[in-house]
């Protein structure tokens, strides 16, 4: 897989918002897989502005989320749910019934990781899944170790997680564990679209590139995908020096 190296950040989360009108564009009524994190909210804002601008619409689309944590309430401001909405939900013509984030509040996390499964199929499947990557590679809360044939599931954080994402806790108490789409979830998606930015993750975007599935860099997996691609900023490349 050759990556599509842009000029900076906003450029690379512009192409990806690009990506999804685009497809929005050709199939109003598209499934979109869509993904948290930082690296995501400038794509997220470029989505809102088109939207805005008369560019696209969500009013026929569908969406599944990547994850959520587990124990957090739909409206807990760290949950993935408050945070799609706050991001970009609230602010575009999508029918929020027709958005999906896996229910953390769960009493039976296995339960409802095969109801998500069921209604991701039921929606007849995922056309453009949308990913960051972490510092160690995870892909949604697949963490390292994941099993290539893994679905949605119940997992438990590792401390890296934990520590990149304090900063989206005011009392810098993250949930030790989540549900989240498993690999051959991910790897079930039409297309795939990974965005990553910043040299904090350039040693994962290095791996995750390298040819071959490993288990202890779960982004590698997309490498055995017919249809994924990878926009990163110049921090991010392989092989970038840093400044």
């Amino acid at each position: 897989m050759t990556p599509l190296i842009l000029a900076n950040a906003k450029e690379a989360a512009d192409a990806v918002a690009e990506r999804i009108i685009t497809l929005l564009q050709e199939k109003p009524a598209a499934v979109l897989g869509l993904a948290t994190g930082a690296t995501m909210e400038p794509v997220y804002q470029a989505l809102i502005a088109a939207h805005r601008a008369g560019r696209v619409s969500f009013a026929r689309a569908a969406s599944f989320n990547l994850d959520e944590y587990a124990g957090l309430s739909p409206d807990h401001p760290g949950s993935y749910r408050s945070t799609m909405n706050r991001l970009l939900f609230d602010h575009v013509d999508i029918d929020i019934s027709r958005t999906h984030v896996p229910d953390g509040m769960a009493s039976d996390p296995g339960k409802a990781a095969a109801d998500y499964e069921r209604q991701i199929a039921d929606a007849g499947g995922i056309d453009l899944q949308l990913l960051g990557i972490g510092r160690n590679g995870h892909i949604g809360f697949n963490e390292p170790g994941s099993r290539l044939d893994s679905r949605t599931r119940q997992v438990q954080l590792h401390a890296e997680t934990l520590a990149a994402n304090r900063t989206f806790f005011a009392d810098a108490r993250v949930p030790e564990t989540a549900i989240t789409m498993g690999i051959a979830t991910i790897l079930s998606a039409r297309s795939i679209v990974v965005l990553a930015t910043g040299a904090a993750k350039q040693a994962a975007v290095a791996e995750a590139l390298a040819g071959r599935f490993d288990p202890a860099c779960p982004a590698s997996a997309l490498s055995i995908h017919g249809d994924v691609t990878w926009i990163l900023d110049p921090a991010a490349a392989p092989g970038a020096r840093a400044a």
